[in-house]
Order: structure tokens, then sequence, then C-alpha cells
């Protein structure tokens, strides 16, 4: 099964976002892992309010730092708009998702960039050709 890495600059927004989105729709069928380049100390309330709306809990997730072994461990890379604060990183599947950090925006814009994120993981999902579903769905071998 593939593995994606998300990475941000403190891996507490968007990264998260789209980490919860794609553990959501794919349930096992994806490795998910989402790291930061200068990982926060926990994850924007605001991500966790915004993702509640949509019926998934992050509340429990946590800043996780960048590693080299998350790296080598993924088959696709994905970084979310952090330009140099992101190290160029090697994977098979190499994308820049240039989205803007919506930490201090109102709460309608940080919406749309989170329907923005759901959107991208639903067309990365397809290219994968992974299915996707509820997350209680029992996906076929």
């Amino acid at each position: 099964k593939p593995s994606v890495l998300f990475v941000c600059i403190h891996n507490a927004g968007r990264s998260q976002m789209a980490a919860a989105y794609l553990t959501h729709l794919a349930g096992d069928r994806v490795v998910v892992r989402s790291a930061g380049s200068a990982a926060a100390d926990s994850v924007n309330p605001a991500a966790v309010a915004a993702m509640l709306e949509e019926g998934i809990d992050m509340s429990a997730e946590t800043p996780k730092i960048l590693t080299d072994e998350a790296v080598r461990g993924s088959d696709v890379v994905i970084t979310m708009g952090c330009g140099d604060a992101c190290p160029m990183v090697q994977a098979a599947i190499r994308e820049d998702w240039q989205l803007p950090d919506p930490r201090d925006m109102a709460p309608a814009e940080f919406r749309a960039v989170r329907d923005e994120i759901e959107a991208r993981v639903l067309a990365l999902l397809a290219r994968l050709g992974v299915q996707h579903g509820a997350p209680n769905r029992s996906f076929p071998p």
C-alpha cells in the first residue's frame, strides 16, 4: 500500500488536516504521516475545530518533527506551500501544494483552505488508484 507524508513548517494545521482527511477517506489502504520542519508544540485549535465540522476528530494528534526516516518510508511526499522552510526531499512522487497558512485567518477563510485540502486529497487518492469511503467501510484487499 502507498505511504504518504504531508509536510508543512509547524505540522499544526495544513499537514495535519491533510493527514486527517487521507486517513478518514482511505482507512488502512494508505500509510499516512505528517511532519514539520519546525514542529509546533500543539495542533492549531482552529484546525481541530474545522475538522470536527467535517466529522473528523484530530484532537489527539501532536505535531511531529520531520525526520529522514519519515521521508525514506514514504512513496509520496507533499509539502504544503512552505517554500524554503521545507527541505528538498526525494520521493517517488513529490508535490508542493501551494496553500496559504490559515493560522490567522477568519473562520470562513480557514474553511476554504480546509476544503481545498480535501479536494486535493481526493484527487491524490484517484491518482494513487485508492478507493475512498467512510472510515468504517471495509475495503477489499
